[in-house]
């Protein structure tokens, strides 16, 4: 029983236009009330409900809510959805409002997902170009229909079915083609940052003055470690001087620096064992990237050679164009 003040609101209410439909009904009727009793009774008349199965319960058709107070009616905006309840019946999720969906006459053909593949199959129909316009989900869908049963539902030969199928499944490799495309290209981008920042690094170990670096102690004569190390006095100045001399070496420097004997370099640049070995771990991490690089750019140069040509092509094509 509502409040009196709100009766009171109630009954100087306007009148508030309301859609109604029973639980398992698709047909809607819109009524204006000014109050949820009112609503109540007019339901009641407009549906046939029995008296036998009252009391009738109101709830929203968007998620079940029960309709019980009239300041909480009075609340709601106009043209809100209502599925009127009679006794012992209960609201489900299949009772779910979506929108004006449940007007649709496609409501029942896409309620279960089994016959989705239908209403794509007519949009096919209506306009092959909509496969432009289809996501991968629907195209996947469309591939997994039995040839049998598309043949039938567009009218056409199992042949000519086998053709579409054929071109969907080409839609969707080409697809997956150019989105490892755009994963290649950004990694090729990411190649290209990283090679100028080598680039500006290895520009700046060679502003350094060559006097400056021959007369860098590496503990011995200029031929001495030379000799012993088997590397080149700006190497063993690069090793000893910078603090990444990896990404300050050529890839040829890099590899001679791999093939030295550990406790030569480390004896070279005074330095322990353990250090020297950390430092040939570096460089071969830097080749190990640097080859990535390079084979990551012979893949994009793959993958931009030779698109395939589909049957249908030439009507998507110009599709795409306009």
């Amino acid at each position: 029983t509502p409040r009196p003040a709100g009766r009171a609101a109630a009954m100087a209410a306007p009148l508030k236009r309301c859609l109604l439909r029973r639980r398992d009904g698709r047909e809607q009727h819109g009524v204006a009330a000014s109050c949820l009793r009112e609503l109540r009774d007019k339901a009641r008349g407009i549906l046939a409900i029995d008296k036998a199965t009252e009391p009738i319960t109101l709830v929203l058709a968007e998620d079940g809510t029960i309709v019980d107070d009239e300041d909480y009616f009075l609340c709601l905006p106009a043209n809100t959805k209502f599925v009127a309840l009679a006794k012992n019946e209960k609201w489900s999720s299949k009772s779910l409002d979506s929108g004006t969906a449940w007007l649709s006459e496609s409501v029942d053909e896409v309620d279960s997902a089994a016959e989705k593949w239908k209403q794509l199959a007519r949009q096919l129909k209506d306009d092959l170009s909509n496969i432009i316009l289809m996501s991968e989900e629907d195209l996947q869908v469309l591939i997994d229909v039995p040839r049998s049963d598309l043949a039938e539902e567009l009218a056409q030969s199992q042949t000519k079915i086998q053709v579409l199928q054929d071109t969907l499944q080409q839609v969707l490799d080409r697809r997956e083609e150019e989105r490892q495309s755009r994963q290649l290209l950004e990694l090729y981008l990411e190649a290209l940052k990283n090679e100028d920042s080598i680039l500006s690094k290895v520009a700046e170990s060679e502003t350094v003055p060559r006097k400056e670096m021959d007369v860098v102690d590496t503990g011995a004569s200029s031929t001495g470690p030379s000799a012993k190390t088997g590397l080149s006095d700006h190497i063993l100045a690069a090793l000893k001087e910078k603090p990444a001399p990896e990404l300050c070496l050529d890839s040829q420097d890099l590899e001679l620096v791999l093939k030295e004997d550990t406790e030569a370099l480390a004896s070279a640049l005074r330095w322990d064992k353990q250090k020297a070995e950390a430092l040939q771990q570096a460089c071969d991490q830097e080749l190990s990237k640097r080859l990535q690089q390079v084979q990551t750019l012979h893949s994009l140069r793959s993958m931009s050679k030779g698109k395939k040509t589909l049957p249908w092509g030439d009507l998507l094509s110009s599709k795409r164009k306009k």
